[in-house]
C-alpha cells in the first residue's frame, strides 16, 4: 500500500470514530471561513480597484508611494 493511501486511511479511520471531534472541526472550519472571507470583505475593500481604472495606474501610484522619501 502506498504512503498516501496509508495516510488517508489513518485520518479516515480516526475521523470516522470521532464524536465530539467532528463538531470541533466544524467549528474551526466556520471560524476560518468567517476570518478569511467575511472579515476580508468588510474591513479590507479593494480601494485600488475603485480609485484607479488600469493596472498601470495602480502600479505607478504604488511605486510613487514606495519611493516617496519623507
Amino acid at each position: 500500500m502506498s504512503l498516501m493511501k496509508k495516510i488517508y486511511h489513518f485520518y479516515y479511520d480516526g475521523f470516522k470514530s470521532m464524536k465530539v471531534g467532528k463538531k470541533l472541526w466544524l467549528l474551526i472550519a466556520i471560524k476560518l471561513f468567517i476570518l478569511f472571507f467575511i472579515i476580508k470583505l468588510l474591513f479590507f475593500p479593494n480601494v485600488m480597484q475603485t480609485h484607479f481604472k488600469t493596472d498601470e495606474a495602480r502600479s505607478a501610484y504604488i511605486l510613487d508611494q514606495l519611493t516617496q522619501g519623507e
